[in-house]
């Protein structure tokens, strides 16, 4: 079972995060060209039947099952997967660039000693079977390929929405490995006390394929209605920038930018804001944006592939309607 492709199937709450799925597609691609094993990394409570849902896509599933790991905590993860890395020596380990992910996997690649490519938007094998990573640089102005030729695994976080799920079509069976939950208590430094999650809706920014992102020219947090409005209609979450929610309009868990959650959706709607660099840099992958703003100066048009100049709130209604109009229709 060495030298395999792992990926890292993240969890919430007994469903299996989309870019997991998304993953497992790419990564049997990375593993059948390498002519190694796909397997899937898997540390819950109680995820069994997730377990028997991953041997649909991967060769072989690491399975920890512990009331120990209901609840998130990097260092027992770091302990387990590490260990495993240790002892199995897979070639690649990718995971979704989640706010889970980029705070666990660091920590491993400094415990293994090796490179990490962060926000990554392609992978490819080059010739000398090593692992390209393509990753966005200065706000999106450049992409780089990252080779790690030192240390293994070689781990990727990659954007949620950049590659499509598998099909399930003919696909094998895997199997499952259930492993010993060993830990040194020693080595862990943390205690989560509680999880706390506001009630939503709508699917995670990092998931969604729509995404409706208002600023200060909302003029207050009321108006953020209009946003919601366009949302329900488009099947859509709302998104906010860093200025919105340090004024208090919109929770944390809203912001796009590069100080909160890095975005690549089909479709963007830059509504009344400026589209500094800090907020591109989280959404600057997006398939199609369009930019709603009354200057017609506002940088975001640079970024644009449609924009309108307008007050938005006039030409927010009218395109709500217009477009409830129009899906209405089928």
């Amino acid at each position: 079972m060495s030298a395999e492709v792992w990926v890292f199937a993240e969890q919430r709450d007994g469903k299996l995060r989309k870019v997991t799925l998304e993953l497992l597609g790419k990564g049997r691609e990375l593993a059948d060209k390498l002519g190694v094993k796909l397997a899937a990394l898997l540390l819950g409570s109680g995820v069994s039947d997730l377990a028997g849902e991953l041997t649909s896509y991967a060769d072989n599933v690491y399975q920890w099952d512990d009331p120990l790991l209901e609840r998130y905590n990097s260092d027992i993860y770091l302990q387990l997967i590490s260990h495993l890395a240790g002892k199995e020596t897979p070639q690649i380990l990718l995971a979704g660039a989640t706010f889970l992910a980029k705070d666990l996997f660091p920590r491993l690649a400094g415990r293994l000693d090796t490179g990490i490519a962060v926000d990554c938007l392609n992978l490819a094998i080059g010739d000398d079977n090593l692992l390209v990573a393509t990753k966005p640089l200065f706000g999106g102005k450049v992409l780089a390929d990252v080779v790690c030729r030192k240390g293994r695994p070689q781990i990727a976080l990659v954007r949620p929405n950049t590659f499509p799920p598998p099909s399930l079509s003919g696909a094998s069976k895997g199997e499952v490995h259930k492993l010993e939950v060993s830990i040194d208590p020693d080595q862990v430094k943390l205690e989560v006390l509680e999880v706390v999650r506001a009630a939503k809706e709508r699917l995670d920014l990092t998931e969604a394929e729509i995404i409706v992102t208002g600023g200060r020219g909302l003029k207050e947090p009321k108006n953020f209605r209009l946003l919601e409005d366009l949302a329900d209609v488009l099947g859509a979450t709302v998104g906010a920038t860093r200025a919105v929610v340090d004024s208090g309009w919109r929770p944390q868990d809203d912001q796009v930018g590069k100080s909160g959650k890095t975005v690549s959706p089909k479709l963007y709607f830059a509504i009344g804001l400026s589209g500094a660099i800090h907020h591109i840099m989280g959404m600057d992958t997006s398939n199609v944006v369009v930019a709603i703003n009354k200057d017609p100066r506002a940088p975001i048009f640079q970024y644009a592939d449609y924009g309108i100049v307008g007050d938005l709130f006039e030409v927010l209604p009218l395109l709500t309607e217009e477009l409830k109009r129009e899906l209405a229709k089928g």
